[in-house]
């Protein structure tokens, strides 16, 4: 009887080696590629959201008065609430925006049907990122 020569092999070759660190390095530049694409937009959601929150401040109800003005978060706040801190006051001075208001539209019920009549301004605040907000203001009910 013939012994068998055939043996396993215990270890692994080195182009076999070879191809999976380079299959592996592939996984990892794709896996930093898409982190880095999603920090990118993680950061711009973040700023866009701050920015968000900033316009909230510019929100009051005397912001009609102020087209295609360059107004900070003070002058417009100034008659809503009373700030008692230069520190807060210096720090609503340093928002400013750029306010356009776009012309008034009068929305009324159709003829002969009862209803609300309301007036809708559209108001567009400039930053960094621009916004748009709405008022709607019922006139008459």
């Amino acid at each position: 009887m013939k012994k068998d020569t055939a043996k396993f092999r215990k270890a692994f070759t080195i182009l076999e080696i070879l191809i999976s660190v380079i299959i592996i390095s592939f996984s990892i530049i794709y896996v930093l590629k898409i982190h880095s694409t999603n920090q990118k937009q993680i950061v711009y959601l973040s700023e866009r959201n701050k920015q968000s929150l900033e316009d909230s401040l510019f929100l009051t109800a005397n912001i009609l008065k102020y087209h295609k003005e360059k107004k900070s978060a003070d002058i417009i706040l100034e008659d809503a609430i009373k700030i008692k801190s230069s520190e807060g006051r210096e720090i609503l001075k340093k928002l400013e925006r750029n306010i356009f208001i776009a012309e008034e539209i009068l929305i009324t019920p159709p003829p002969h049907k009862a209803g609300p009549t309301a007036i809708l301004t559209e108001i567009k605040i400039k930053g960094n990122h621009s916004s748009n907000y709405k008022h709607l203001k019922i006139s008459k009910f």
